[in-house]
């Protein structure tokens, strides 16, 4: 996998050789797009568990020292773009679903090893959610592969990007004359910078809230009749996305707040979820992920980050993944799998 190149958007080769593998394994799987899933048989009446990771990376960065896809191993290093996000996680939980897939489970269970979850992309989760529905597969419940340390990730915030546009009246700056269209957003960028959501979120903490770019203006002496800015809202379970944006739009009485986009959830796992109780049982330790995953589209489906090597090595120059750490993996992968115990009613 890491030999053949993979950058989001492009990973026929890597879907390939997942696809080749799993059918020589006897896996009979499934491709959409450069999505590869397999299912062990799936009954109606019970619960869903799906095991998930990524096969692409994103574009190697100017200062590697090797080439990117030359997959070295030195020591107890296994070194290439794509070794440890998320190739280690995807090789992992590719060995455990073929470990368990003959076993007597309390759920169905399915393998996808998906695309595009570096760019958030059309043709990834996305794509694969409503194919698994549109052949009557419901998921309830998720393990996501990723460089976590074998620790649990219980939560990680969302996102939703807001561009802002407030309107004023253009005039001559040395008269005083128009609306000035800076002075307005400024005053709404004060109301977002101190306002208080009434709830927070018992895992996540508040939602943040950062404008990050502002423009306006095309010389000195015109009053500035438009003013365009940004506002990065990393959101948590307490609101829904859609519910984060209008309350900042309340609260913006100048400005028109548009989100690019409302699909990237905050996902927070409750205590009282099996795959708490199992990754706990276990003795295993639990944490809030700062960064975003595939968790994020994974909507209503209770989900779990996991995975072996280290997020502080993604997307870095010389990436790597120790080999133990995959052995350790495909130890504790099926204990964990085996430990989760799902309600009739998920």
């Amino acid at each position: 996998m890491i030999s053949t190149p993979s950058v989001s958007r492009a990973e026929d080769g890597t879907a390939q050789l997942i696809h080749d593998f799993l059918e020589r394994e006897g896996a009979k799987p499934s491709r959409v797009k450069n999505n590869v899933w397999a299912c062990s048989g799936y009954e109606a009446s019970r619960p869903t568990l799906l095991l998930n990771s990524h096969h692409d990376t994103v574009k190697p960065a100017s200062s590697y020292t090797r080439p990117p896809h030359a997959a070295d191993i030195e020591g107890d290093r296994l070194c290439g773009l794509g070794s440890n996000d998320a190739g280690a996680s995807a090789v992992a939980l590719m060995q455990a679903y073929l470990d368990l897939r003959d076993e007597t489970l309390p759920f169905n269970l399915i393998l996808a090893i998906t695309a595009e979850e570096e760019v958030g992309g059309e043709n990834g989760m996305r794509l694969l959610l409503p194919e698994l529905q549109s052949r009557g597969i419901d998921v309830d419940l998720a393990i996501v592969g990723e460089p976590t340390g074998m620790r649990a990730a219980v939560a990680e915030r969302g996102l939703v990007v807001l561009d802002a546009v407030t309107k004023g009246v253009t005039g001559h700056a040395a008269r005083n004359e128009g609306v000035n269209a800076i002075y307005f957003a400024l005053e709404d960028i004060g109301r977002i910078n101190s306002y208080v959501f009434p709830r927070t979120s018992p895992l996540l903490g508040p939602i943040g809230v950062n404008v990050t770019q502002i423009e306006a203006g095309w010389q000195h002496n015109a009053i500035p009749d438009l003013c365009r800015w940004v506002v990065d809202v990393r959101t948590t379970d307490a609101y829904s996305n859609a519910e984060t944006a209008a309350m900042l739009q309340a609260v913006a009485t100048h400005s028109t707040l548009t989100p690019r986009s409302t699909r990237v959830w905050a996902s927070a796992l409750s205590a009282d979820s099996p795959l708490w109780k199992a990754f706990e049982s276990l003795g295993i330790a639990h944490f809030v992920s700062p960064t975003t995953s595939d968790m994020s589209l994974l909507h209503g489906i209770q989900s779990l980050k996991i995975g072996p090597g280290e997020s502080s090595r993604s997307h870095r120059a010389d990436e790597y993944v120790l080999i133990s750490e995959i052995e350790a993996a495909t130890d504790i992968y099926p204990k964990l799998i085996r430990n989760i115990k799902p309600s009739t009613n998920i």
